[in-house]
């Protein structure tokens, strides 16, 4: 081999949010399909084991103290279980408009009226994601606003016929059909719309 010759070796960088965490177990509370994708994503190895909570929240919160107080809600059932190693994360998604949160709806007519309600209009999607330990609890919030156009009848008929959105606050999902063709602006997160703000539950995670 000649004088000079450079010798590259090629190493594999770690991620540095599995090395923050090797020592601990992380497990999503949580049965949502997309925030289980987003932690897959962030890289994290992690156990599904969400738990059936009421979710009935004080009629005076408003907006972001919906969200929060409903994330720390569904960690309750956690407490009594958790080793010094585990952290839990909870999370709940709000669609704030008109001082009115709009949870998921019951039915096409309930879905129809929400998308109607929203349509050609500003609204907040507020995500809160608790992180709960042992012998402590964390609770971070993300708000993103976001703008509808305006949308004719059989444009939300055929996205709920199409999508079912059932399960999801304001009944929609931005990463469906009615988000390809109806958001006019936003301002903030998008996965934070889409049900977990990852840049929020990243840095918390690095932090604890």
């Amino acid at each position: 081999m000649g004088t000079g010759t450079i010798i590259l070796v090629r190493r594999m960088t770690k991620n540095p949010l599995k090395e923050k965490l090797k020592h601990k177990k992380i497990i999503l509370g949580s049965g949502s399909p997309r925030r289980k994708m987003f932690l897959e994503d962030l890289g994290l190895d992690f156990e599904v084991r969400p738990k059936s909570v009421e979710e009935i929240y004080p009629e005076t919160l408003q907006g972001q103290e919906i969200s929060e107080y409903l994330a720390e809600l569904k960690a309750t059932p956690f407490k009594n279980e958790l080793g010094p190693d585990q952290i839990v994360i909870t999370s709940d998604t709000v669609v704030w408009h008109n001082n009115t949160s709009l949870a998921k709806a019951a039915d096409k007519m309930e879905a129809f009226k929400m998308l109607r309600t929203l349509s050609g209009d500003w609204h907040e999607v507020i995500t809160s994601v608790c992180f709960t330990t042992i012998d402590a609890q964390k609770t971070v919030s993300c708000i993103t606003k976001v703008k509808l156009k305006d949308f004719s009848d059989d444009e939300i008929n055929y996205y709920i016929d199409s999508c079912q959105p059932f399960d999801k606050a304001g009944a929609y999902g931005i990463q469906e059909w009615i988000g390809m063709i109806g958001i006019s602006e936003i301002q903030g997160s998008y996965t934070n719309v889409v049900g977990l703000p990852t840049h929020l539950v990243y840095k918390t995670l690095m932090e604890l």
